[in-house]
């Protein structure tokens, strides 16, 4: 029995590792973007401080690894065979064009606006932060990507290994995007 099941996942090992890098990419940024959200809000999270944000930091770096390994992935599969430049550059892939490329460019731009905290200081933290709020756009995106270019996204399983996270994190974001914004103090 066992010596089968090896078999049969030898061939599809490079597909099986991209698409668990890719749930466990969603899963960490669902996980990411939540605490992010979080941090953001109005007196932050009593008594988890600085804590706080590093575990945001980990989460975030650990969501740009996964996002790596599952594109990385890919080069190896018998059956895609894609190109460095179909995994790496947006709407190239002959496999769902549109859905991979959406993935593609939530994987950059997650990218770049996750390492540009460690540019705060030539950005500038105003700056900065306008950009870091565009990171729940591509997080959304890259949800669409999973749900249009998934191989298991008409699946039970996967549909709730996607929603258990993301739920939280959409709730916190329609919360935030719900509150009026902070009026100028005019006191002088």
């Amino acid at each position: 029995m066992i010596a089968t099941t090896s078999a049969s996942v030898g061939p599809h090992i490079f597909w099986i590792t991209s698409r668990a890098a890719g749930i466990a990419a969603m899963t960490l940024a669902s996980v990411a973007v939540g605490a992010g959200l979080l941090i953001g809000r109005r007196g932050g999270i009593k008594g988890m401080g600085g804590d706080f944000r590093a575990l945001h930091e980990a989460l975030s770096l650990a969501t740009l690894v996964a996002v790596a390994v599952h594109g990385a992935a890919l080069l190896g599969d018998h059956f895609l065979h894609p190109t460095i430049v179909e995994i790496a550059v947006p709407f190239t892939s002959a496999y769902r064009a549109l859905w991979t490329g959406l993935g593609i460019s939530a994987g950059w731009a997650l990218a770049a606006l996750g390492l540009s905290y460690y540019a705060r200081r030539w950005i500038g933290q105003s700056r900065w932060r306008s950009l870091h709020r565009l990171t729940a756009i591509f997080w959304l995106l890259a949800i669409v990507h999973s749900l249009g270019s998934g191989t298991d996204a008409s699946q039970p399983w996967f549909l709730a290994v996607l929603a258990i996270p993301a739920a939280p994190a959409l709730v916190l974001l329609l919360a935030k995007l719900s509150r009026p914004a902070p009026q100028p103090s005019t006191s002088r």
